[in-house]
């Protein structure tokens, strides 16, 4: 399909060639995508019903992983609805505000991710290293403040990267990946990006400092920890769930940067195409898992709540 024009280099609709190499499949993607993105929905729904409906989970880390769900819900309805509808269509086309809007959603909700387990650091250092101090550092407005944090700072981010997209004029009209990516409209442009590179750059960089941030975080409250069983068992109930999660979003963002800005096109597509969705694949369905599955009172809730049996909850 030829792409309609405002003129002779402005797109108004971008061609997705990811799957051109693996159309031959696409029954099989179809059917694990159809399986998939119904569990992921499923298993978030379920942490954010459980922390809601029971006032025991109430408090500011179960409140975080709750917030943690709900962006996971949002960064994966930017992509699954779209790429199961490629996958039955002959043209893989999406309008050019189409791509705006999902480049906005999926990136804005990995940006949020990190702003979310660098509070949720900031929330177990207080109650490890202040437990005195834990209720009355974090009040219900401080918690509110913090969710605020994630989701405006991710968005008044994304909304300056668009707008400078906005700004392009563009030469071509394919894009390399099955979603829309920052990175691969402004290859399109006619001219310099330098101005998008600079920026684009500068919050690559901050959200790798949160990460290397956390990471030393939790090198010091180890080393605080080590020094009483107590403290040993709520770091590892706490703590290294968090740390898992961290671990995952901080390497399915890096094969996105690297795919992104270093991929060769001699890699096979379904290789290049797995480095793309990696982000969109594992940390959707493995943050519900990690804290559903290792706090022992949110796990002992989602099994009341499902089998209907009276499990006493402990800490």
């Amino acid at each position: 399909m030829q792409p309609l024009l405002k003129n002779e280099s402005s797109v108004l609709i971008f061609t997705l060639s990811g799957l051109n190499e693996t159309m031959e499949n696409r029954y099989v993607l179809l059917s694990f995508t159809a399986l998939y993105y119904p569990l992921i929905v499923f298993c978030n729904i379920t942490l954010i019903i459980t922390i809601l409906l029971h006032k025991k989970l109430h408090e500011p880390m179960y409140l975080f992983i709750c917030n943690l769900c709900v962006n996971g819900l949002f960064g994966t309805s930017g992509f699954y609805p779209k790429f199961m509808y490629d996958l039955l269509a002959h043209d893989h086309v999406i309008s050019y505000d189409g791509c705006m809007i999902q480049i906005f959603v999926i990136y804005s909700s990995l940006m949020c991710d990190y702003s979310t387990l660098t509070v949720m650091a900031y929330d177990r250092y207080v109650a490890i290293c202040r437990p005195l101090e834990y209720h009355s550092v974090m009040t219900n407005q401080k918690i509110l403040k913090c969710i605020l944090f994630c989701w405006l700072t991710s968005f008044i981010c994304m909304s300056f990267l668009i707008m400078l997209i906005y700004r392009l004029t563009l030469c071509g009209f394919t894009i390399e990946k099955l979603y829309c990516e920052i990175w691969a409209v402004a290859r399109l442009s006619c001219f310099s990006t330098t101005v998008n590179n600079v920026f684009g750059y500068i919050v690559i960089l901050t959200y790798f400092g949160d990460a290397v941030l956390i990471f030393f975080s939790y090198i010091y409250l180890i080393r605080k920890c080590r020094k009483s069983i107590e403290g040993r068992h709520k770091f590892i109930q706490t703590c290294l769930p968090h740390l898992l999660a961290l671990i995952n979003v901080t390497t399915a963002f890096m094969f996105d940067v690297l795919y992104s800005r270093y991929g060769s096109r001699n890699v096979p597509q379904s290789l290049r195409n797995f480095m793309a969705l990696e982000f969109l694949l594992i940390p959707p369905i493995l943050n519900p898992l990690i804290y559903g599955l290792n706090l022992t009172t949110v796990r002992q809730q989602v099994i009341r709540m499902f089998f209907k049996k009276q499990v006493r909850i402990s800490e």
